[in-house]
């Protein structure tokens, strides 16, 4: 009777395990760049094969400016079709009202990402997003041809600009017509703000907007990066660089047109995919650094999580398969499709990871130092100071006024937003 007894609660169990009683159909979603939506659908499917449960994927353009704008709106709205957002790093403070304090239902695994993420997910004490990859930009270089024509790894933009232009033109009259020297983000959206940041704080010029809340962007050094990137528009940048996104700049890039490019470490993996023309050609390096009074080498630090909507009408299910996904055998998973850093520090040692996508160790130390942009301390403004910036960053790039002028306006422009504080 006891061995009868036994294999009735084994059977109920394999019954309940395989087709929950309350399966539920569940939302999220996602505007991830290269083949991150076609990883994240085989991640569902894991899911969904572990839980029983749905899941559909609403997905969106790659630009995150456009995402955060259909973010608000439909939160706003207190829509209940989302139940799981895909974030970035810097929305937790403009979002957080309207997410799921998940501080308690994640209590058993924060411990094994890095601390600052975490963090940077907390808003007034309250865990509002999981994180499931985090970022900080490379400089991709063509190994072949700096190795073809002589020249070095820059160290600074200067020795990229003068390094980007001898190849171009060595290349160029060779016959390679199509080839350019630099490609980064130039389209008046967040991308430029992450580029501008990293090329005006390592020419000294600051940070925007300091810790301290002060707008300090108005300055020589941050006037003189700008200058330095509105002169490669044209030259070792295409025209066409100021309607550049992510995967435009990828586009030029992995079809062999361009020396160098700066993008995330998403790019990596799809660089040395099986169809592309440069696999095995390229090689990645630190951003360079500027010319300027502290100038150093600076990396935008980026990053993507996962929120439940406060208005979902399955918060459980949704809570859980953001543990899912976040589930450091599904960061794994990512990464060796994707080449995305992962949140979880014991990943940086896997062996797996470091065989097939080495850019992963080797960027451990570049994403720890990396550089925020100023959402904590601008807070629920930050979209808006953001766009600021990158409106006169874009303007400068496009010759419409100098980059002191733009600058100057951009300092007004920002301290009438601040008003009596941040």
């Amino acid at each position: 009777m006891k061995l009868f007894h036994a294999f009735l609660a084994l059977a109920v169990g394999v019954v309940l395990s395989a087709a929950p009683v309350h399966a539920v159909d569940l939302s999220i979603v996602s505007g991830d760049t290269g083949n991150g939506i076609k990883v994240l659908r085989e991640i569902l499917d894991r899911y969904e094969k572990e839980s029983g449960n749905k899941v559909s994927i609403v997905v969106l353009p790659p630009s995150t400016t456009d995402q955060f704008g259909l973010y608000r709106l439909w939160l706003a709205a207190g829509n209940s079709d989302i139940d799981v957002y895909q974030t970035d790093v810097i929305w937790a403070p403009q979002l957080a009202s309207q997410l799921v304090d998940l501080t308690a239902a994640a209590k058993d695994v924060v411990g094994a990402h890095f601390p600052s993420i975490i963090q940077s997910q907390t808003v007034n004490g309250k865990l509002v997003a999981l994180p499931i990859f985090t970022d900080a930009p490379a400089l991709y270089y063509r190994k072949d041809l700096l190795d073809k024509y002589g020249a070095k790894v820059p160290a600074t933009w200067k020795e990229l600009a003068d390094t980007a232009k001898l190849v171009m033109d060595k290349e160029r009259a060779a016959g390679n017509k199509d080839i350019w020297g630099f490609v980064f983000q130039g389209n008046a959206y967040e991308g430029l703000t992450c580029n501008a940041l990293e090329w005006v704080m390592s020419n000294g010029g600051g940070q925007i907007i300091g810790p301290d809340g002060t707008v300090s962007i108005n300055n020589p050094q941050a006037a003189a990066a700008l200058d330095m990137a509105k002169g490669w528009v044209g030259t070792i940048s295409p025209p066409g660089v100021l309607a550049y996104q992510e995967e435009e700049s990828r586009g030029v890039w992995q079809t062999g047109n361009a020396v160098f490019m700066r993008n995330w470490p998403y790019a990596y993996a799809l660089g040395n995919s099986e169809a592309s023309p440069i696999k095995g050609k390229f090689d990645v390096a630190p951003l360079p650094a500027g010319t300027g009074e502290g100038a150093r080498p600076v990396a935008t630090l980026g990053g993507w999580n996962l929120a439940v909507s406060k208005y979902s009408k399955h918060t459980g299910a949704a809570i859980e398969l953001a543990k899912f996904i976040a589930s450091p055998e599904m960061q794994k998973f990512r990464t060796l499709k994707t080449s995305n850093l992962p949140t979880i520090q014991a990943l940086y040692d896997d062996a797996d990871i470091a065989r097939q996508q080495p850019i992963v160790p080797r960027w451990k130390q570049i994403f720890l130092n990396a550089v925020p942009r100023p959402s904590a301390t601008v807070k629920i403004k930050y979209n808006e100071a953001s766009s600021q910036f990158w409106t006169a960053v874009h303007n400068t790039l496009s010759g419409e006024g100098s980059a002191a002028d733009n600058l100057a306006d951009l300092e007004a422009r920002l301290t009438k937003l601040k008003g009596k504080g941040w």
